[in-house]
């Protein structure tokens, strides 16, 4: 185990209430703005204080609020990088990495390291610069270093690709996700992305309202959310209400029909199947349906469907290849939401 979080805060009416452990891999707190992620990174840094509870990093007592343990943000030696990078303005960039160096009590060591990590992260010629002459990627490159160089602990990234468009974004994921697995400890990534937990993350904590909801594998929490937020985060939109049939059957409210769904719904207050796991062919849960809308997407088409006799229903979206939509194009079509492609939600 490299770190144990079990912490309390409340702030005004909001009640944080988070516990989880993370080893040497890097989980993704996922959740909507607000939630406690940030939060959450706060007082593991030690800018914010907990009401209750414990911090330990490595068998390292951070914070424990029995004991009046509460290491300041320097003892506790915690790489965090902020959503605006918190450069600060009137230094050059080599200025700005070598504080985060100042554990190096030996100023020739430490100009070495600083030297050295300019080189790495490939902005030894932006030395002279200040942060106002910097690009996104070339400040995000610059805050990196700046962590790094001090040997934290533990990595936390507050949404640290929010500020920049989405090609740049790309780029940089590729050249973070280096810098992870050449820090080989624990990351903590704050995101509300979910494709970018998915490609940067091992294991994710769903996170709402200040608790953690769902937590397991990245794999395990896409195929299986388990509450309605989690698979709203996760990028299910086919979501409804349920009332329970019998053992294996519930009605699907709001789109009005019948769905057979994998296990008894009991403690279950919602269904949803993802767009690209409906199928257009015969099978389980088979509805014939009218086409109420088209979109097309850059290399997809999203169709909107309504079952036939489901009233004022709320539609169900199937997404596919802009192929297949093209050769099946018609105003009415059969299709199916596969048993085992249901996932089973609680609120």
């Amino acid at each position: 185990m490299a770190l144990f979080l079990d912490i309390e805060k409340k702030l005004g009416v909001f009640q944080l209430k988070v516990k989880f452990e993370a080893a040497d891999e890097t989980m993704a707190l996922l959740g909507a703005s607000g939630c406690g992620k940030s939060m959450t990174l706060k007082c593991i840094a030690g800018i914010e204080k907990p009401d209750k509870g414990k911090i330990i990093v490595d068998g390292v007592t951070l914070f424990d609020s029995e004991k009046k343990i509460n290491l300041t943000p320097q003892e506790r030696r915690m790489g965090l990088m902020f959503q605006n990078y918190a450069l600060f303005p009137n230094m050059t960039v080599f200025q700005n990495i070598k504080a985060g160096a100042n554990r190096e009590r030996d100023p020739k060591k430490r100009k070495e390291a600083v030297y050295a990590i300019m080189e790495r992260f490939a902005i030894a010629p932006l030395c002279d610069h200040y942060p106002s002459q910097l690009s996104g990627g070339q400040q995000q490159r610059v805050a990196l270093a700046r962590i790094l160089v001090s040997n934290p602990r533990v990595l936390l990234l507050d949404e640290p690709f929010s500020a920049l468009d989405s090609h740049l974004r790309f780029r940089l994921e590729q050249e973070v996700r280096q810098v992870i697995r050449t820090f080989g400890k624990t990351v903590l990534l704050v995101s509300h992305d979910r494709d970018e937990v998915f490609r940067m993350s091992d294991k994710i904590a769903v996170m709402n309202d200040g608790v953690v909801e769902t937590l397991g594998t990245k794999q395990e929490v896409f195929a299986n959310p388990q509450t309605k937020n989690g698979a709203i985060l996760t990028g299910c939109k086919n979501i409804s209400r349920i009332k329970m049939l019998d053992e294996n059957h519930v009605e699907a409210l709001d789109w009005g029909i019948t769905v057979k769904v994998p296990r008894r719904a009991e403690g279950i207050s919602y269904i949803g199947i993802r767009m690209h796991d409906v199928c257009g062919e015969k099978g389980e849960n088979a509805h014939r349906c009218k086409v109420v809308e088209e979109i097309e997407n850059p290399f997809s088409y999203t169709v909107m469907l309504k079952p036939e006799n489901s009233g004022e229903s709320t539609p169900l979206g199937w997404e596919m290849e802009k192929e297949l939509w093209q050769h099946i194009r018609a105003s009415c079509v059969e299709i199916s939401l596969p048993c085992e492609k249901i996932l089973m939600l609680r609120e």
